[in-house]
């Protein structure tokens, strides 16, 4: 038994070595590995730290504390359980830093501006059942219609819709998410899961599209797919229920990189050549924990070269000296815009696939020059694909979404309210 605590206790000592150390280290050698590992202290945490208690009372019990050896592994179990207890309250509490974020970059009474009819579908507190099921996705009152073409080619072209049962007159506002993934894996169904079940529940429409991936193409193939769902969205949603007008875009990773593009490159010929005339302007971006800067220009990568070594073996087909241009249509920082749609940035400090400088530089260069609201929600302790399964975390970043959603919602129904009140005046 002391063996199985020692070997217990050597297992918190790799994952806590692996949180505390600086990027420079653990995480820059072997980052998909530091990945995984520190799931268990992060979103993992509330199920990890319980689990081992119960193991080590039921070592301790059958004679694991008769020798020095597991004498000294439940000191070790001790000091790193604390840790772990740390990881937990920094969860419990990010509804506060969320709120913090909101308020610091939509104004202090921005909850006045969401109509009351909107705010009474607003979650304001999150229960263990929000979150004692990681992996049970589905919600009640949604409806999911799966593997609709929005082009041509076959699954990769494909997306899936998730709305309420009830429709209102009018429509739902929609949410298109980008999956993630380094723009060479995953598919529609695999991520935000939480996010558009809850959307979905609450009056929304979310569209999850597929998008062809590399190496089989290279960039911007993945770019233009996107552009051509959000084009399918605009010419067919409303047979399904879609306001139209009304369309923001999420994702995480390569999908947050993505859905900053689709953010900040609206209406560019050369990414819609088949589309040409439709509208591809969003009404709000929400990117998490999203690639900003390719070529790392303000120094924001410490595995720069790792970086590029995959992007340019992998995804981009052009080295950076060959085809620059290209490099920069990649780059969401070389695309900042006065008319940017308001933005929700949202990366963990702790995340150990995508430097959390990149998107701290991207914010602070997007509100330099747009003029809409730039809400940065930097998460205490948060790894990579913190929101992809329902926990602590998780459940209070999907709420905080909402409200930013539902404000940004808000905001462009007043605007075009306005809009149609001074063009009936002109005509008067």
């Amino acid at each position: 038994m002391d063996w199985l605590l020692a070997l217990m206790a050597l297992i918190n000592l790799v994952v806590m070595y692996t949180v505390f150390q600086p990027r420079t280290t653990v995480r820059d050698s072997i980052p998909w590995g530091a990945f995984g590992v520190t799931l268990l202290a992060t979103e993992l945490a509330w199920f990890w730290l319980p689990l081992q208690v119960t193991l080590s009372l039921l070592m301790c019990i059958g004679g694991a504390l008769s020798t020095a050896l597991g004498e000294l592994a439940l000191l070790v179990l001790l000091v790193t359980w604390a840790g772990f207890g740390w990881s937990i309250w920094q969860a419990l509490h990010a509804d506060e830093v969320l709120e913090s974020a909101l308020e610091s970059g939509l104004g202090s009474d921005y909850r006045r501006d969401i109509p009351t009819e909107r705010s009474e579908q607003l979650r304001e507190s999150v229960s263990f059942d929000d979150w004692k099921h990681p992996f049970r996705w589905p919600r009640p009152g949604v409806e999911v219609l799966r593997d609709i073409p929005y082009a041509p080619g076959g699954m990769r072209q494909q997306l899936d819709i998730y709305r309420p049962e009830f429709i209102p007159e009018g429509g739902c506002p929609v949410l298109l998410q980008i999956h993630g993934g380094a723009w060479t894996l995953s598919k529609k169904d695999d991520q935000a899961l939480p996010l558009m079940y809850h959307l979905a529940a609450r009056g929304w429409i979310c569209v999850a599209a597929n998008y062809r991936l590399s190496p089989s193409v290279g960039f911007p193939t993945h770019l233009e797919d996107c552009k051509r769902a959000l084009c399918w969205v605009r010419e067919n949603g409303k047979a399904y229920g879609m306001d139209t007008g009304f369309v923001a875009v999420t994702g995480g990773s390569a999908g947050g990189h993505l859905a900053a593009l689709m953010g900040l490159t609206a209406n560019l010929p050369e990414l819609q050549t088949d589309h040409p005339l439709v509208d591809t302007s969003l009404q709000a971006a929400v990117p998490f924990y999203g690639l900003y800067d390719f070529l790392g220009r303000y120094d924001q990568h410490h595995s720069r070269e790792t970086l590029l070594k995959f992007l340019r073996h992998r995804v981009m087909y052009e080295t950076e000296e060959e085809n620059p241009k290209l490099w920069d249509l990649a780059s969401p920082i070389t695309h900042l815009r006065e008319d940017a749609p308001p933005f929700m940035v949202l990366h963990g400090t702790h995340d150990s696939l995508i430097p959390v400088d990149d998107a701290r530089v991207f914010v602070q260069r997007l509100r330099s020059v747009s003029t809409a609201p730039v809400v940065y929600a930097e998460m205490p302790w948060a790894e990579h694909g913190f929101e992809l399964l329902h926990s602590i975390r998780a459940e209070h970043t999907i709420n905080a979404v909402h409200r930013f959603l539902e404000w940004s919602l808000a905001q462009h129904r007043m605007q075009a309210a306005q809009d149609v009140d001074a063009e009936t005046a002109a005509g008067e």
